[in-house]
């Protein structure tokens, strides 16, 4: 059985102990910080992401300034022999 935040609100409004309602309030707590450990989470992926993005694009054109300089080389070692 799986229960929602709102779940377990309203479970703790039906609950009449008040062991039942400290419960609640607990795993409602949980809720809470799991929602915030994603959040956070989610933050860092995307920076990750963005990261990896811009190498990618770096190495693109440090590839392209070596492919470059290959050129080169083979025009300047063709004239010198």
């Amino acid at each position: 059985m799986v229960f929602t935040e709102h779940g377990i609100l309203q479970l703790s409004n039906v609950l009449k102990s008040d062991k039942a309602k400290k419960m609640s309030f607990l795993i409602l707590d949980v809720f809470v910080k799991i929602r915030e450990l994603l959040y956070d989470n989610m933050d860092l992926k995307l920076a990750i992401e963005k990261i990896e993005k811009r190498i990618h694009q770096q190495n693109k054109s440090i590839a392209f300034v070596f492919q470059y300089l290959y050129q080169m080389a083979i025009i300047i070692l063709k004239y010198k022999f």
